[in-house]
């Protein structure tokens, strides 16, 4: 089980490393777009799951696994500091609420769908 939630966090990654690459390649502001895509289209997903009221086992392959190592709280963190840091505390409160407010609402959305189709 370990190294299936192992693959699934590598999997994962990948996706969000090649998704920030293409992203930053089109971008031309300093809103971290790419970050803030990948962490509320990671909580619609991780909410689907839940609403598809998976098995214990598919929860952790791709909950913890792959969603796991998709989505970056990390970088969110880090990213928010930086556009403080950088003069620009309405951008980076504007990204800290629109993160949450939009992952929490997404999650719901995505567990109403996933109760739907279950």
């Amino acid at each position: 089980m370990i190294l299936m939630i192992g693959l699934g966090a590598a999997v994962g990654s990948i996706i969000r490393y090649v998704l920030t690459q293409i992203v930053k390649q089109k971008q031309k502001t300093v809103f971290p777009l790419a970050t803030f895509v990948i962490n509320l289209s990671g909580s619609f997903l991780l909410g689907m799951l839940l609403g598809l009221n998976s098995t214990p086992v598919v929860y952790k392959i791709f909950g913890t696994g792959l969603i796991g190592g998709y989505t970056t709280f990390s970088t969110f963190n880090t990213e928010i500091i930086l556009l403080k840091n950088s003069d620009q505390p309405k951008m980076a409160m504007a990204y800290l609420l629109s993160s949450y407010l939009g992952g929490g609402l997404l999650a719901i959305i995505g567990w109403q769908l996933g109760k739907l189709l279950g």
